[in-house]
């Protein structure tokens, strides 16, 4: 294996391809950051340019932008509240607040590491495990599917916060803004109230853009007349990173356990980073022996979802490059390149393109360096951008949302999607109602549906048939036993504050 790793970077030695990488992580981190740009979107853009391009110099500078976009996200999510890519949502979180109460550097120094730190053991995984770790992934049906986003599903009960009622309320208004338009299997068309624009449904980065950047800029349009609460930052404050290695201490179950989570949410097709990380907060939730603290500006918020969402990047690539299968949106079009410039990932490809898929592995380390020492250098002018007066940079930042929405799928519909759920932001904002749950629904809502009817449909209507399944079962019992476990936790916490009033 070191021959052949040898090999790979005798590839990528060569001035181009080094610059090919470097400017794809910079293209990706601008795309990433930018909300309403998602890294996918950046791919898609530049993907006509590798027509043009050597093999190696294509693919080097698509990784480079998969990484740089993964981990551009965590940049607006922590200095504006408003996540740059659907992987940074849980993000804004922790990272949000840790800023606001002047410890910016601090939260982006977390956020920088954890990336690092997921997408390097992450590769480990791809580099040693792929092969055994794409069988596994075979084997997965579509009980199984269903019965790990059932699990994921019932996570929101951990993100309700202190009412269960109005976390539940959340994410079942998520799941049924999903349900709009067209059906999975059967294609009929539900609640559209015979408005043709509804055939298609609601986007994901339309929900995202919505109820994150335009309800921010709602939000602070309504405090407009009050003085701005700015972040305070003193650009001398920052050493390195913006924080040390001690600052780490009692994180290590946390990063290796968000990193096995998005590892393996990678592997598994269709799921992706938007979910991983939000997955990976709540364990960090759940584990946590302080998890009231969640949310008002803790490090272990922000590193769990950076180390889980960035860890996906490298598991993605498994199925992709052993199976053929894609594991998200980024490395279906990276398939694409592959397939134009040669490549052709499957279960053969280490026999016939041995070479070129070290020299991906290679790249891929080299673009995770790359992006530490972009994201590293930028720091400070990242931060410096809270000094820009948010009028300015909020109608920006909707003009960027509104591009990146049209740019999607080029309909008008989805810039009135994005400013239909700003507004249902805002409105959530005013009752009190936890975002996360209705995002989480909306994300999860599908996967659930569409692989319970497949599931249905192989067992001839049979539910009792997902239970033979050794995995599908698994996950089953886990979700029961966590329901109960959160009811049973919820009630007894309910008792204490009612003999502590009386």
């Amino acid at each position: 294996m070191f021959a052949q790793f040898s090999i790979g970077f005798q590839m990528l030695a060569d001035f181009g391809v080094l610059f090919m990488i470097f400017a794809g992580v910079c293209i990706g981190i601008l795309f990433g950051a930018s909300p309403g740009l998602t890294t996918s979107m950046g791919m898609a853009f530049m993907l006509p340019l590798t027509y043009i391009m050597e093999p190696t110099q294509a693919i080097a500078m698509l990784i480079g932008l998969y990484i740089g976009g993964t981990s551009g996200g965590l940049i607006t999510a922590i200095l504006l509240g408003i996540p740059g890519t659907p992987a940074s949502i849980s993000t804004t979180f922790d990272g949000y607040p840790m800023a606001k109460n002047g410890e910016p550097g601090k939260a982006l120094g977390y956020g920088l590491v954890a990336s690092f730190f997921g997408g390097m053991v992450s590769l480990l995984a791809l580099f040693c495990l792929a092969p055994a770790l794409s069988k596994v992934a075979l084997k997965f049906g579509p009980a199984d599917y269903f019965a790990v986003s059932l699990f994921s599903l019932a996570l929101i009960a951990g993100l309700a916060g202190k009412s269960l009622v109005r976390g539940l309320i959340g994410g079942i208004l998520g799941v049924m803004l999903a349900t709009v338009g067209t059906a999975p299997l059967d294609m009929t068309t539900r609640y559209t109230m015979g408005i043709h624009e509804f055939d298609a449904g609601f986007q994901l980065l339309c929900v995202l853009v919505g109820v994150y950047a335009v309800t921010e800029l709602l939000r602070y349009a309504e405090n407009s007349c009050n003085a701005p609460q700015d972040l305070s930052y003193n650009g001398a404050a920052i050493r390195g990173m913006g924080v040390k290695l001690s600052d780490f201490k009692g994180q290590a179950v946390n990063m290796v356990r968000s990193t096995i989570l998005g590892t393996c949410i990678g592997i598994l097709p269709g799921i992706g980073a938007g979910t991983s990380n939000i997955l990976a907060y709540s364990a960090a939730k759940n584990a946590s022996k302080y998890p009231e603290k969640f949310g008002s500006g803790i490090k272990d918020g922000i590193i769990a979802s950076e180390t889980a969402n960035n860890a996906v990047t490298g598991g993605a690539l498994i199925p992709l490059l052993t199976l053929g299968i894609p594991g998200d949106a980024g490395t279906a079009i990276l398939l694409a390149a592959l397939t134009l410039h040669g490549i052709a990932p499957g279960p053969l490809v280490f026999q016939k393109n041995g070479d070129q898929i070290y020299m991906i592995f290679a790249a891929l380390i080299v673009a995770n360096l790359f992006m530490l020492l972009v994201e590293y250098l930028g720091m400070k002018m990242f931060i410096k951008m809270v000094r820009i007066p948010k009028n300015y940079l909020l109608t920006v930042i909707l003009l960027l949302c509104v591009i990146g929405a049209y740019g999607q799928n080029n309909r008008i519909f989805d810039v009135y999607s994005v400013l239909m759920f700003g507004v249902l932001g805002f409105v959530f904002y005013k009752m009190s109602l936890p975002l996360t749950p209705m995002i989480m629904g909306f994300i999860l809502g599908p996967i659930v549906e569409t692989n319970l009817l497949r599931g249905l449909q192989f067992s001839d209507g049979s539910f009792l048939a997902f239970f033979k399944r050794p995995i599908a079962a698994v996950f089953l019992i886990m979700t029961a036993c966590y329901v109960m476990y959160e009811i049973k936790n919820r009630v007894g916490r309910g008792r204490k504050e009612k003999m502590t009033d009386g």
